[in-house]
């Protein structure tokens, strides 16, 4: 196996720069630069996303920052230690070790399993302040592949009993706490903060055994670990595998990074909820439930809770909206209109050797749009099982996807399907609330739950709420295909703002699942829904476009984090993602979002004036063929877009400017 650290690797002593992206970058250039990776910008931008969702400071002056990314070719550790010391958010101050770990998407698990190795090592003490001490780059990597070649140290599992053998001097009967520790890349943090609570633990005299859910595998507690345990820590940044496992012990959750900053604390709190009998325990419904309760301990409200349901619900609907709505206007393309008349004749009755009359194009269309079309039936179903599924975890899917099949059978559409699975969902929540015997609690979740909430809620949709949700639904839908003029555009205007108001957030997803919900009622001789799918995809492609375009016309307005962003936002927003302008408006929100929703606005009106219709629910540029006046769908984006561009860099040298007219600062300030 190749060293995974090299004198090419290290760099001592120097000064990489005033921010975690500086070093970052010039490490994933050590690396490239060593070929062990095919380029810079991309293990940059890798690393650097990793770094933005959770920082990697560490106590002890220590930052880990680490990825895997398609770009590494090769496992490859490159270290730093820093004459200028750089904040890698540690709680106790910046970091002159600096440690980068790239590796693979598919790095095989021996590399894992070193790289974990290290990460561990430099919690110790001893080894850092060797590091510190090393004279030379070959002194380095002769001391980290010290640390990997040595005999590891007892994994968390196996130091628990030491820590318990300990803890007898000083009590008949320790507590018995276990531990689920992950970070979402599952190199370092996983085993750096499972090592902290066993070290913490061990001084405390108590028992604590920990299942890393790391990249080089999990060895899963015993259950009867389990079971005697008298608590449970959580340190993850991802959802626990096998939570159920813990069901109905006390449960401390925090993110990963705690466990390696306040392990004692952690520990502590697990003691105490121990011994505590309204602590908050692990439920045995499913991890949506335990996070529904951690929200309303916080405070949350029921505006906030349906907010989440409903945007699990349009996420999980979504990619079988996307694939259906391209198969179906495909089988426009290649079939015409009258294709849906002919589509179930012809894919039952033809085949490549009996082909029907218009020849392959028609049988080929017909598939296409059959296909698609069966995808699309199931939106509402999807919508309503996965709201369902936000509120009560496992158990609400089934009775959430029955009721929204309910919904799309009554023709209730998109409202029956949300209000089917919010009933659904609520019904299986509180049904999952009842203390049942023991011998029954393994029937709840799979026969009884499921059954009761769903003759429950499809009863109530049946019965009572479908037949009002659908005539409300019909005069909807009558109300927009009567549109024309000034109301339409009145529309556009509506909506262009809605998906540029907060970029792929809950007022940007509730404008999209609008246009969607209403798009398989779309039809040559009803073209509203069309209209309105193309609307909301302009418009939405708007905001990354104005951006990239507003990096290339005034670059000294941007940072060059901002300007690399301008280079992918252009594909983004070609392809209809308009998360692709978030990391613009996150830094500059009062320019970014009112510039972006003036362009959308524009965008949105002119597609609804002119007439620009999208069967495709999804695509943007690389979905023309399912774009209805096309010319004017490209002139409406361009119109959007630079009226957007030209208004961010307006605002950004109208905003700088004043602020240095209202407060004069000496020269050296203002730079």
């Amino acid at each position: 196996m190749t060293q995974l650290i090299t004198p090419q690797l290290v760099t001592l002593d120097q000064n990489l720069g005033d921010s975690p992206a500086d070093v970052i970058r010039v490490l994933a250039g050590k690396v490239a630069a060593s070929g062990r990776a095919s380029e810079v910008e991309g293990l940059f931008a890798d690393a650097f996303a990793r770094e933005q969702k959770t920082a990697t400071g560490v106590p002890g002056g220590i930052a880990i920052p680490h990825c895997r990314s398609a770009a590494v070719q090769e496992p490859a550790l490159a270290m730093a230690r820093l004459s200028h010391k750089v904040d890698f958010g540690a709680k106790d101050g910046p970091a002159d070790l600096i440690f980068f770990i790239a590796a693979p998407d598919g790095a095989d698990q021996e590399h894992l399993k070193l790289l974990s190795k290290l990460a561990r090592s430099l919690i110790k003490k001893d080894f850092t302040a060797a590091l510190r001490a090393a004279a030379t780059e070959q002194d380095i990597v002769d001391l980290v592949n010290g640390a990997l070649a040595d005999k590891p140290a007892a994994a968390p599992a196996e130091a628990a009993p030491a820590a318990a053998a300990t803890s007898t001097t000083t009590t008949a009967a320790p507590k018995r706490i276990v531990a689920v520790t992950a970070c979402p890349t599952g190199i370092a943090h996983t085993y750096m903060a499972a090592d902290s609570l066993v070290a913490a633990a061990k001084e405390m005299g108590v028992d604590l055994q920990v299942e890393t859910q790391g990249s080089s595998g999990a060895k899963p507690l015993d259950p009867a670990v389990i079971a005697a345990a008298d608590a449970v820590i959580f340190a993850v940044d991802v959802d626990v595998r096998g939570k159920e496992r813990f069901a109905g012990k006390p449960v401390i959750n925090a993110p990963v990074k705690r466990g390696i900053d306040e392990p004692t604390k952690m520990v502590q709190e697990a003691l105490a909820a121990a011994d505590d009998p309204r602590a908050r325990r692990v439920p045995h419904a499913g991890p949506e439930e335990q996070a529904e309760r951690d929200a309303e301990e916080k405070g949350e409200h029921i505006g906030q809770k349906l907010k989440r349901a409903l945007l699990t619900g349009v996420s999980y609907m979504i990619p079988f909206v996307a694939g259906g709505g391209l198969l179906i206007a495909l089988g426009f393309l290649l079939g015409g209109y009258d294709i849906t008349e002919v589509a179930d004749k012809v894919v039952v009755e033809n085949n490549f050797g009996n082909l029907p009359e218009g020849g392959l194009a028609i049988y080929l269309g017909a598939v296409a749009f059959k296909i698609g079309n069966l995808s699309m039936g199931f939106l509402i179903p999807a919508l309503a099982g996965y709201i369902a599924y936000a509120i009560a975890d496992r158990p609400g899917i089934a009775p959430g996807f029955v009721a929204g099949a309910v919904a799309s059978f009554m023709d209730a559409g998109f409202l029956g399907g949300i209000i089917g699975g919010l009933l659904a969902g609520y019904i299986a929540y509180l049904i999952g609330t009842w203390q049942v015997p023991r011998w029954l609690r393994g029937l709840m979740p799979v026969v009884i739950i499921p059954l009761l909430a769903s003759i429950v809620a499809s009863g109530a949709m049946f019965l009572v709420l479908g037949g009002p949700i659908a005539g409300l639904t019909a005069a909807l839908n009558g109300w927009l295909t009567g549109m024309s003029g000034a109301s339409a555009v009145v529309l556009g205007i509506i909506l262009g703002l809605m998906m540029c108001f907060d970029l792929g957030g809950p007022v940007n997803k509730v404008a999209y699942a609008f246009a969607v919900a209403g798009l398989t009622a779309g039809s040559s001789d009803n073209q509203a829904p069309w209209l309105i799918m193309g609307t909301v995809m302009a418009a939405g492609m708007v905001p990354p476009l104005a951006m990239a375009l507003a990096t290339v016309l005034n670059k000294k307005l941007f940072t060059l984090n901002e300007r690399e962003n301008g280079k992918a936002a252009w594909l983004l927003g070609a392809s209809f993602i308009s998360e692709g302008a978030i990391p613009f408006a996150a830094a500059d929100p009062l320019r970014v979002i009112p510039a972006s929703m003036v362009g959308g606005a524009l965008t949105g009106a002119l597609c609804m004036a002119t007439g620009v219709t999208s069967q495709a629910p999804h695509g943007g540029f690389f979905v023309f063929f399912a774009i209805g006046n096309l010319p004017m769908f490209i002139i409406a984006i361009v119109a959007g877009m630079v009226v957007s561009a030209l208004a961010v860099i307006a605002l950004k040298r109208f905003a700088v400017k004043k602020a240095v007219e209202a407060e004069p600062v000496p020269a050296t300030a203002s730079v």
